[in-house]
């Protein structure tokens, strides 16, 4: 029934037979005879055809939204099954940073979940010293991180991307019309960084060394509220993309400047080195060509 279930979803989904079957694998007659199989078992009419064009009668359309609850708890059923059989070996956790706010990761856990859905995905979030102690724990099993720190033999450092520091500033702000700026050119302008109170010394040390910032800091909790803050003209949030951002029209992008050359990061997957732990390697992977798209 479950199979037969997916079959009619996806035929609903494409409004058509012949891309339903090429989605399921499976020829248009064998579609066509499984829905049919379904409608026999049911003692209903699902699909009324009208030449090309599908509809769903009455009964088909209560049918396919209470098909999508039951299909989506009976893989949720399984998969933590199979978790609780296969122990830690199936289950994968991921530090990311608190201040990630690119879509790399969340097509990564996509794609990866798609072809693994086996795996028991779990998510933890930090600054950069929280997950380095989640890794070094043993409670995250691979983080995305920046490099801050001299690469260990003790970790496998994996490169994913290098990206660009722009001063992200209120539209209102005067400083948002200049071409490329300093950190001396915002000396007098708080910088807006995310920190919980226990990890706020250590960003502020790293935006200091790293980047000179030489004002006060406002620290935020999250990116919501860093946004929330630049467009009040609070301060500016030193920014980092792969790509050149999107135009907005409440915020201006200013590349930040040192030396004649735009500041950058660099980002790394880390896991242990030697960890016998499956799928490391094939999410790295996923998640690098993410970023080079």
């Amino acid at each position: 029934m479950i199979k037969r279930m997916k079959y009619f979803q996806a035929v609903v989904r494409f409004q058509n037979f012949t891309k339903a079957a090429e989605e399921c694998y499976i020829s248009q007659s064998a579609i066509s005879q499984q829905i049919q199989s379904l409608e026999k078992e049911l003692g209903v009419r699902l699909i009324l055809r009208e030449g090309r064009k599908i509809s769903l009668t009455a009964a088909g359309d209560y049918f396919y939204r209470k098909s999508l609850v039951l299909v989506s708890d009976f893989e949720r059923l399984c998969a933590e099954t199979t978790r609780l059989d296969k122990g830690v070996e199936h289950e994968l956790v991921i530090g990311y940073l608190r201040h990630s706010g690119g879509a790399e990761l969340q097509e990564t856990i996509a794609e990866f979940n798609s072809k693994h859905p086996e795996v028991f995905l779990q998510l933890l979030i930090g600054t950069h010293e929280e997950l380095y102690e989640n890794l070094r724990e043993g409670k995250a099993d691979i983080v995305i991180n920046d490099l801050r720190r001299k690469p260990s033999e003790q970790y496998v450092n994996y490169f994913l991307a290098e990206s660009y520091f722009f001063a992200e500033l209120s539209a209102n702000n005067p400083l948002a019309r200049l071409e490329t700026i300093t950190t001396d050119d915002l000396k007098n302008t708080p910088a807006i960084i995310i920190a919980p109170e226990g990890q706020r010394y250590n960003e502020e040390l790293f935006y200091r060394e790293y980047l000179g910032v030489k004002g006060d800091f406002i620290f935020a909790e999250n990116l919501q509220e860093v946004h929330l803050l630049v467009t009040a003209n609070k301060g500016y949030f030193p920014n980092d993309f792969y790509n050149s951002p999107a135009p907005s029209k409440v915020v201006n992008y200013v590349p930040i400047i040192h030396s004649g050359n735009q500041f950058r990061r660099k980002y790394y997957a880390f896991w242990r080195a030697g960890s016998h732990k499956k799928y490391l390697e094939d999410f790295a992977e996923m998640l690098k060509k993410k970023f080079s798209l």
